[in-house]
């Protein structure tokens, strides 16, 4: 092996990605029905998607597996030499078996085969080959050939890996989309960090109650409301009826546009400079879904109200901030 020093590295890495993209570019033309088939396979599984490959292919499996796993269809990856070996009982008769390999010959994974067939599992193929002993012994094949792998040498799976990866996802995504799976099924298989944080967090979990909601009657003269807004340190007060109900709002942006209209702040009432109708969410909204509302309306603050319009709490984009939905 001779170091090359003089390597051109970018015209390298640019070579390969062109060489990748056009092979997934080429994809598009490789969709046929047999992957409406595995689709209608794995939907109608009464148990998992056990998905299986060696060496490289093994790794693009894997990863299969978990993203299906994660986008609402149940899946794991077993590997085909430990399933020779005791694994394969890991696999019951409601399962759908993917299997991948670029030859569609790996001895390790043909090795299966008459196993599978006796268990009468559907058995979805990926192969590189649609004449290979895998192939022709699937129920149903996903076709993942490419015309060249960007390794030079043509020996180190590089475009056929990037190719099953994306036929991967593409099958995790359509039956993503055929379940109806949402943001929110999503977040209770991904409870954890940030991500758990911004999809399953609600609004009444964050929200100001009680005393600490800044709340403002309608004949308030601008200096009382005034001093509301920054006791409770939100850039708001909400305008309510004796009864609690929302009226409108009054923020750090109404005051300024008072003092451009060049108003008499000391006989005016809140009523007068308040905004109406104003924006406003409920205890049960998620979280996230609050935050797109202030990013959308250029706002800081919220009041939070329920089904009768009475104000049951207020909500900031620090409130936001400080539990990791931002």
């Amino acid at each position: 092996m001779t170091l090359n020093t003089d390597l051109d590295f970018l015209a390298s890495a640019r070579r390969t990605i062109t060489i990748e993209k056009q092979a997934v570019s080429d994809l598009l033309e490789k969709l046929d029905e047999g992957f409406t088939k595995a689709c209608q396979f794995i939907l109608a599984c009464t148990g998992r998607v056990v998905v299986t490959g060696m060496g490289k292919s093994g790794h693009i499996g894997s990863k299969i597996a978990a993203t299906l796993a994660s986008t609402g269809t149940p899946a794991f990856f077993v590997h085909p030499g430990e399933a020779s070996h005791g694994d394969l009982g890991m696999i019951t008769r409601g399962d759908v078996v993917l299997a991948l390999s670029n030859s569609g010959n790996t001895s390790e994974v043909v090795t299966l085969l008459p196993l599978l067939k006796r268990l009468a599992v559907p058995l979805i193929s990926m192969t590189g080959n649609p004449q290979s002993s895998l192939a022709l012994a699937a129920d149903t094949h996903l076709y993942a050939g490419v015309r060249e792998e960007a390794c030079p040498l043509g020996l180190a799976p590089t475009s056929s890996t990037t190719v099953a990866l994306v036929m991967g996802d593409a099958l995790a995504v359509a039956l993503l989309e055929a379940r109806g799976f949402s943001a929110e099924d999503f977040a209770f298989s991904h409870p954890g960090g940030a991500l758990g944080r911004r999809l399953l967090l609600k609004v009444e979990d964050i929200m100001h109650t009680g005393d600490r909601i800044p709340l403002t009657p309608p004949a308030t003269l601008l200096p009382g409301a005034l001093l509301e807004m920054s006791g409770k340190g939100l850039g708001m007060t909400c305008i309510v009826t004796p009864e609690g109900k929302l009226e409108g709002v009054f923020t750090d942006g109404d005051l300024r546009r008072v003092f451009d209209r060049g108003l008499d702040v000391r006989s005016l009432p809140i009523r007068e400079l308040m905004t109406s109708p104003c924006k406003s969410v409920t205890p049960g909204m998620l979280a996230a879904e609050a935050l797109r509302i202030m990013e959308e309306k250029k706002i800081n603050s919220l009041p939070v109200i329920d089904d009768q319009n009475t104000v049951v709490g207020a909500l900031n984009m620090h409130d936001l901030l400080r539990a990791g939905v931002i």
